[in-house]
């Protein structure tokens, strides 16, 4: 079987992610406007600076030259994912319980797509389950189109 460059990608970063005490939150590998963008989102406690990703960034950089796991031309990028960002691990499921989350479904549920709950986490086949006004609810993983961290000002 083929892995998948995202796959391929991590495992070629894991052991700098390691090494810093960091957190691999994602790997995308993207076209967008006639470009290939790598995409690797790290963080850690308290949050990830730019120095951090920019070691990051290089150190992988040296490995993509020498190992030249993608043929395209692409650009590099190394970033925090930011406070909205995606759950899409089931780690993350894990690590976000108790906190507030907001729902984009591709389908309306009751005449809105748009939803903000309580994240309760995963259940054993998989859905997400939520608290909306105090009742739990469970999602398909397949029927959200986003599920991401609420932000409170």
């Amino acid at each position: 079987m083929k892995k998948s460059t995202e796959t391929t990608i991590e495992e070629l970063v894991m052991p700098i992610i390691d090494t810093n005490g960091f957190e691999l939150v994602d790997v995308e590998y993207v076209k967008e406007a006639g470009e290939y963008y790598l995409r690797v989102y790290i963080d850690k406690e308290g949050g990830i600076s730019l120095n951090e990703c920019e070691v990051v960034s290089r150190a992988l950089s040296e490995i993509l030259d020498v190992k030249d796991p993608i043929k395209d031309n692409y650009f590099l990028e190394v970033s925090s994912p930011g406070l909205d960002r995606p759950l899409k691990k089931d780690k993350d499921f894990v690590k976000y319980q108790g906190r507030e989350v907001e729902i984009k479904l591709y389908k309306p549920i009751n005449g809105t797509k748009q939803l903000e709950a309580e994240l309760v986490g995963l259940t054993e086949d998989k859905n997400i389950k939520v608290i909306i006004d105090n009742e739990e609810v469970e999602f398909n993983k397949k029927d959200v189109a986003l599920i991401r961290l609420a932000i409170k000002f």
